[in-house]
């Protein structure tokens, strides 16, 4: 047992060995995965161009998206360089140099030019050439002088191996838009680049940052009829279907996943994690409360008062057979232990819910959490659709959402949804609380959805809001 446990515990130091000293290279990819997704976004959206918040090719809300994507690709390349530093001066290179470089000591007929890095450093040195290149865009300080021309080995970026699979889904989608090295060897400059770009357009539709006196909307249709002309349209329209597709799957699963994990996860914790625990814990308690608030109580009393008045109606009328008074306190006693064990049950029910959705809410976070990836394509998704409605469908989903739940009838399904939780929980009913939360909630709400309308809606769809106004008056 002895032999076990230590053999375990050299397995376990050289698992964490080896991934300390995997520290280095797995911060390298992952800033230079995050260096692939910006050129994409620029080859695909940008004509291989700066990303700006200039361009009229797209709305605001689209550039607010692509701006922040690239500052989070460039805090994921600026926080991976620092891990990759601090873990080269502590480990070294992966891959070791060579006995004849190390010493310094060289053949009489070589030269420093005729010899070669390894080729995991040479690799490594063509992600960081990579990384400066597409950084240096966004960097306020002067780009580096360029080193002297040599010719490249490789025509093709480093394949990057990445497991996450939310990773794996987005580079799906991208597949296509991966930068390439120029096939020339005396230049650095990649095949997509704005100076060799034929899809670029003129410079008129393409500078955002000089005013222009034609209107945005023209220009944008200006460029969508260059682009439907363009021989290579066709392609691009199946790679856009075959990009939608993909978000699509990907949004669909991952809403089921939202949706029916946490409920299967309240369902199992109540019935066979919560619930035994708590009949347990109830029956060996001989004097167990029977009622969780005075409502509940209340309730009871009014339940067998019913009964009791209802043999009592009976009997007096003849509608059942004629029973004594004897018989009739009998019953009402069979009642009363019924409705005993039926609110019993209620109360154990509502603290089974407790735990049960508490199990349900911390499933929903970790669903969020571990897929981030996910999340991103499904708020694209969802901006897609809700923006791609027409005005009047728009309008529509807009008065329908305000007047159920900040409209003149809104109180009272606020009061059943206020109620339904109460009771779900086995809280008493506070009807002040329940005034003063639909006093003040809705009209919190209302103004969101009016900000909403005048920030962003009015800005992306202005037909919208004013087909909004001719139907809500």
């Amino acid at each position: 047992m002895k032999t076990s446990t230590w053999t375990q515990i050299q397995y376990a130091l050289r698992r964490a060995n080896s991934w300390f000293k995997d520290t280095t290279d797995r911060a390298l990819d992952q800033a230079y995965d995050a260096a692939l997704r910006i050129k994409a976004i620029e080859d695909e959206h940008f004509y291989g161009g700066k990303i700006t918040k200039d361009s009229t090719d797209y709305s605001d809300r689209v550039l607010s998206y692509f701006d922040s994507e690239l500052k989070k690709c460039l805090n994921i390349i600026q926080t991976r360089l620092v891990v990759f530093n601090t873990s080269r001066s502590i480990f070294g290179w992966s891959e070791p140099l060579n006995s004849n470089e190390m010493n310094g000591s060289l053949p009489s007929d070589l030269s420093m030019d005729d010899l070669k890095l390894p080729n995991h450093v040479s690799l490594i040195c063509e992600k960081l050439d990579f990384i400066d290149s597409v950084i240096g865009k966004y960097s306020p300080s002067k780009p580096r002088p360029k080193p002297p021309n040599k010719p490249i080995e490789s025509t093709s970026p480093v394949e990057i191996k990445n497991n996450s699979q939310s990773v794996s889904l987005a580079k799906s989608m991208n597949e296509e838009n991966t930068p390439v090295l120029n096939e020339n060897p005396e230049t650095m400059k990649f095949s997509n680049s704005s100076n060799s770009d034929k899809k670029k357009l003129p410079d008129e539709l393409t500078t955002g940052s000089e005013t222009s006196f034609l209107p945005r909307s023209l220009l944008r249709t200006v460029g969508r009829i260059r682009r439907e002309l363009n021989p290579e349209s066709e392609e691009e329209v199946i790679k856009n279907y075959r990009k939608s597709k993909v978000k699509t799957i990907i949004s669909v699963r991952f809403i089921l996943l939202l949706i029916l994990v946490p409920l299967l996860t309240q369902q199992l914790a109540k019935n066979f994690v919560v619930g035994p625990i708590v009949d347990t814990f109830v029956s060996e308690q001989e004097n167990a409360q029977i009622f969780m608030n005075l409502d509940l109580e209340e309730e009871a009393y009014m339940e067998l008062h019913r009964f009791k008045e209802r043999l009592e109606f009976q009997n007096m009328i003849g509608l059942a057979p004629q029973i004594e008074p004897e018989q009739i306190e009998e019953q009402v006693k069979e009642k009363a232990i019924e409705i005993a064990e039926e609110y019993l049950t209620l109360g154990n029910a509502a603290i089974k819910n407790i735990f049960a959705d508490l199990f349900s809410v911390i499933t929903f976070v970790i669903i969020i959490y571990t897929n981030k990836r996910e999340l991103e394509i499904l708020k694209s998704f969802l901006g897609d659709l809700i923006y791609g409605l027409s005005d009047s469908a728009k309008a529509f989903i807009i008065i329908l959402l305000t007047d159920m739940f900040v409209g003149f009838h809104s109180p009272h399904g606020w009061e059943v949804i206020l109620e339904s939780i109460s009771r779900h929980f086995g809280l008493p009913e506070n009807r002040d609380f329940n005034f003063l939360f639909i006093a003040t909630f809705p009209v919190i709400l209302d103004a969101v959805f009016k900000y909403w309308i005048f920030r962003y809606l009015n800005r992306s769809s202005p037909s919208a809001v004013s087909t909004y106004k001719t139907m809500n008056e």
